[in-house]
């Protein structure tokens, strides 16, 4: 599990210095946003940083965006609908495994089965942080 989150960290460092539009890269933009709108707390929070490199090694973004709707949510949609609790963290994970529909419109959100448990909650947490 560590050298997988080295090798996705690294990805993403590499990505990020690349400065091409990347995934990485737009990852890197909305974390720069969130901790300008949150402080440096924010960005000094393991589960935001452990949180952040699984996001961007994911296909997340593909769908999702920080701070404006894409095909799905923004993340500070859904942190500002959802507290900050352990059932809502694994109701949430929940989710992303399984997919679904109809909590945020009519475009369905496909399934992540081939993601690990506790790296979607780590995701979550991530995303929770993104409160205002």
């Amino acid at each position: 599990m560590k050298k997988v989150l080295f090798i996705l960290t690294t990805a993403v460092i590499v990505m990020a210095c690349g400065g091409g539009s990347t995934e990485a890269g737009k990852a890197a933009d909305g974390a720069k946003e969130a901790t300008a709108s949150a402080g440096n707390s924010l960005s000094d929070n393991p589960d935001y940083q452990k949180g952040l490199a699984l996001v961007a090694g994911s296909d997340c973004l593909t769908c999702h965006k920080t701070s404006e709707k894409n095909i799905g949510p923004a993340y500070k949609d859904v942190a500002a609908k959802y507290e900050n609790t352990e059932a809502n963290i694994k109701m949430l994970a929940e989710k992303i495994m399984k997919g679904g529909s109809g909590n945020w419109g009519a475009i369905p959100m496909t399934p992540h089965p081939q993601l690990k448990q506790e790296d979607v909650e780590q995701m979550v947490k991530y995303v929770l942080l993104l409160k205002k």
